[in-house]
């Protein structure tokens, strides 16, 4: 069973690195200035993750005394996988991993951005919250899972203010009929 944890563990974070590598924004994109935004992920997510893992080995505050949440935790993060590889493939051409408009950019309206504006940042936290289930302590969960939903709100907050510049009254107008993250609630 340990083993089929590291193979999804291994497999999420070389999914992102693929995803970092691949799709970022090109030359002629235009981007925000100093804002660093993806640097701050990737270290928020590498110092919260192993910290979250050295507390679960040294400290024992288990979320229930059952295989079942480690389980649980693991299909957690291969549905924010498959949600956040669906939003990215929808967006098509649009997604970078750094913050960009590119040239003929457009505001997509439809599939799971109708009710949604940031879908693949609403896959990569649930996985990250799959990720402090799936260690099984109520401490590694925090640890885990709240710094990284503050550094990607800060994500949010500079990626919304390009597109509001770049796309102007259109993006507002799309702002207030869809929802942050999880529809229907933010």
């Amino acid at each position: 069973m340990q083993n089929i944890f590291y193979i999804v563990y291994l497999g999420w974070v070389l999914s992102e690195v693929i995803l970092n590598r691949v799709l970022r924004a090109g030359q002629g994109d235009k981007k925000p200035e100093g804002k660093h935004s993806l640097t701050y992920i990737w270290v928020t997510a590498i110092i919260a993750t192993v910290a979250a893992q050295l507390i679960a080995r040294h400290t024992y505050f288990p979320l229930a005394k059952s295989a079942f949440v480690g389980i649980t935790g693991l299909v957690l993060i291969l549905l924010g996988m498959a949600f956040r590889f669906v939003a990215i493939a929808s967006l098509g051409r649009f997604f970078t991993v750094n913050v960009a408009i590119r040239e003929g950019h457009t505001i997509k309206k439809d599939g799971m951005y109708r009710l949604i504006r940031h879908p693949a940042y609403t896959g990569s936290l649930l996985s990250f919250l799959g990720f402090g289930v799936s260690v099984n302590n109520w401490i590694s969960l925090v640890v885990a899972f709240v710094p990284v939903v503050v550094v990607f709100l800060y994500r949010i907050q500079i990626e919304e203010e390009m597109l509001t510049a770049g796309l102007g009254g259109a993006y507002e107008e799309y702002k207030r009929g869809t929802y942050r993250l999880i529809p229907w609630v933010y």
